[in-house]
């Protein structure tokens, strides 16, 4: 398991799977270990993945300053790995929490990405964020489901904060709920660092209008995957998300959800590997 040193320190982790030319990856949650990502439903079959524990989790050094878990605070983080991984400029492929961290390094280091792809991602560092009504409009999209009728009262009275989170509406979360949604969820309270999860988000992690400003210098082509009965980013949410910056397109995943990757592995490959191209020249 390779290893390098922030700037403070802290001993972060990173684990490599697959051949080919190399993909950095960030994970989201927020604060969760890379673990969950998996092969990216079979990416490992065509790039490189270098997936970075963020301090704190998964294999990766406990910070001593906790407010280091803010997530302009690991923008550092991610330059100093580049700078390890002997990249003069990566492709980089942020999923969740990780795409806010993702738009705050390409403002601070436009010019070290060649593409970058948002996964599901969310957008807070543009000023933006998912509300209550798009993730009851997505739900409303699984009226069908047989367990929708248990998970959908009990997920509206979270998002209203009228009750505490229950397991009960995790199959909104993703685009099929079957055996192996059900195993990605049982990992997830061991990989994630609640704690840190609770900082990573603090006050002062965004400057929206200066980041959107820094931006502007963004050359890379960007592409923002969305996942159809995704509500926390909703399409509509991805692709003002892709207006907000230079070069940016929007793909939508037919019936998935927020991990797009397991719902229909080779349909995300396909859309991944076409954007990036499969031998690591762009497409485009």
């Amino acid at each position: 398991m390779p290893t390098f040193t922030a700037a403070d320190g802290t001993t972060l982790a990173y684990h490599l799977r697959g051949e080919g030319a190399p993909l950095a990856v960030l994970p989201g949650g927020p604060m969760r270990a890379s673990g969950y990502l998996g092969d990216l439903g079979g990416l490992t079959a065509h790039r490189r993945l270098a997936l970075l524990d963020l301090r704190g989790t998964g294999d990766s050094g406990t910070p001593a300053d906790p407010a280091t878990y803010r997530c302009d605070r690991m923008v550092d983080d991610v330059e100093r790995w580049r700078i390890h991984l002997g990249l003069e400029r990566m492709d980089l492929l942020a999923h969740s929490a990780a795409g806010s961290l993702a738009l705050l390094y390409a403002a601070r280091h436009p010019h070290r990405i060649r593409r970058l792809l948002l996964v599901t991602p969310n957008p807070s560092a543009l000023g933006m964020r998912a509300t209550p009504a798009d993730r009851l409009a997505a739900a409303r999209l699984r009226a069908d489901e047989p367990w929708f009728g248990r998970a959908f009262p009990a997920y509206e009275a979270w998002l209203a904060g009228d009750a505490g989170f229950d397991e009960v509406f995790l199959p909104f979360f993703y685009g099929r709920w079957d055996d192996t949604a059900r195993a990605h969820t049982e990992h997830e309270e061991a990989q994630t660092n609640d704690a840190a999860a609770e900082r990573y988000f603090a006050e002062g992690a965004f400057t929206p209008e200066a980041t959107r400003a820094a931006l502007a210098a963004l050359t890379a082509p960007v592409l923002v995957h969305a996942g159809e009965y995704d509500g926390g980013p909703s399409p509509a949410l991805a692709r003002r998300v892709a207006a907000a910056l230079p070069d940016a397109e929007v793909s939508v995943q037919p019936a998935a959800g927020h991990y797009p990757w397991l719902d229909d592995p080779a349909h995300f490959v396909r859309g991944v590997l076409g954007f990036l191209g499969e031998d690591g020249v762009p497409s485009r």
